[in-house]
């Protein structure tokens, strides 16, 4: 076989990864990975916030699964090489890796986009194999991809990048949004050859009447991260070790990109904050800068249900408890206060705690985007009573913002 664009791709995106100045190990995420592979557990979507690191983690298990690629070198002296399991799975498997949001980019609407990802694939299966022609050139890809299957032999991983992206772009195209929904279960639902599949996205599966077209998929979001909770992004351990090397002051690294956490990691930084503050040597709004702050005004501008109370609340370093069950998974849908409160989780903008099923802003960095968020929609009613409290840092946020 050889290397392809969609099925079995370089695994040079790993190695740029492990190339850069700072790399942090996450490659005991592999050890669960490789404890679902072929069983009903093997289907995963994780959903995390912009550059909280899943491409690289989507990276990384390319760079392991795939057969065609020789990673032993990449994988030698990192914590995973230690696990049981590890030479079992070790460039063993077929991976078909897709990025949605790559082909979003090329078609004009769902349909021409879920051909040209049925095309692509097809296209490569058929540089390995042109003897399954008889199933693409009747666009049957399922019965193509079950042949791949038998003819070599290995179950196949499917990475899926982006996911979610449909839903984000195409956000009142439900009709769209459904076929998208449909593809994938058909894709990926009840076969054979599907050996895992690991999807990543910024929001959870959408959901219709309660129920999810995707619902073999056991999900891993920053409302509960579960197992995964330590790969969500910098543990505590992981920034005190960061800190001491770069020799940058670690309270003050907790008191801007600090606040988000979950059962099973009690404290996780924003990576690419965290990176960045390390390179430049100095602490100051990274991650709020990979978009422009109206991505927060929007949802301040709709006032839902109470929301500019909320805030005033949350300003105060006071905490509102919230129901996250009523979140459909899109962006537009919202019913009440709690479900805008929700995507502000998903999106970053709020930290959540299970434990208390309660919201909360994270850090000064988010601070300080609701800051220039709330000066920029004319909410002055809310900065003269932030001002005035005792309670909060506001006035030298918005000198800063």
């Amino acid at each position: 076989m050889a290397l392809g664009l969609y099925l079995n791709p370089s695994n040079e995106d790993f190695a740029k990864c492990l190339r850069s100045q700072i790399y942090v190990d996450k490659s005991e995420l592999i050890s669960y990975t490789n404890q679902v592979f072929l069983t009903q557990q093997c289907y995963i979507c994780v959903s995390r916030p912009r550059r909280f690191g899943k491409t690289t983690a989507a990276a990384m298990l390319n760079a392991y699964y795939n057969r065609e690629c020789n990673s032993r070198v990449m994988f030698e002296n990192l914590k995973i090489s230690k696990n049981p399991a590890y030479e079992q799975h070790l460039n063993k498997y077929d991976v078909i890796y897709l990025n949605i949001q790559d082909f979003m980019s090329q078609s004009g609407s769902v349909n021409k986009m879920i051909s040209k990802i049925y095309q692509k694939i097809a296209n490569d299966i058929l540089n390995v194999y042109p003897n399954l022609d008889k199933y693409i050139s009747q666009g049957e890809y399922i019965d193509a991809l079950n042949s791949l299957f038998i003819t070599s032999g290995t179950p196949i991983v499917f990475i899926i990048d982006e996911w979610d992206c449909v839903f984000r772009e195409y956000n009142t195209n439900f009709t769209d949004q459904k076929k998208f929904l449909d593809f994938l279960r058909n894709l990926l639902k009840d076969r054979k050859y599907v050996g895992l599949a690991y999807m990543t996205g910024i929001l959870p599966i959408k959901k219709y009447n309660s129920q999810s077209a995707l619902n073999m998929f056991d999900e891993f979001s920053m409302t509960d991260s579960g197992k995964l909770a330590q790969f969500v992004g910098f543990t505590h351990d992981e920034v005190v070790s960061l800190c001491d090397k770069y020799k940058m002051n670690y309270d003050e690294m907790a008191r801007w990109y600090d606040g988000y956490s979950f059962p099973e990691a009690d404290t996780v930084y924003n990576p690419k904050s965290v990176v960045t503050a390390l390179l430049s040597g100095k602490f100051n709004n990274y991650w709020t800068k990979t978009v422009t702050y109206e991505a927060l005004s929007i949802y301040f501008d709709m006032n839902f249900d109470g929301l500019k109370d909320t805030i005033i609340k949350l300003f105060t370093d006071q905490r509102k408890a919230i129901d996250v069950e009523t979140f459909t998974n899109d962006m537009i849908s919202f019913k009440s206060c709690d479900d805008i409160l929700t995507l502000l989780i998903h999106l970053g903008y709020l930290g959540y705690d299970f434990k208390t099923k309660e919201v909360f802003i994270p850090n000064k960095e988010i601070r300080d985007e609701y800051v220039r968020s709330i000066k920029a929609i004319g909410w002055n009613e809310i900065i003269n009573a932030l001002q005035a409290s005792d309670k909060t840092v506001l006035t030298d946020d918005c000198e800063q913002a």
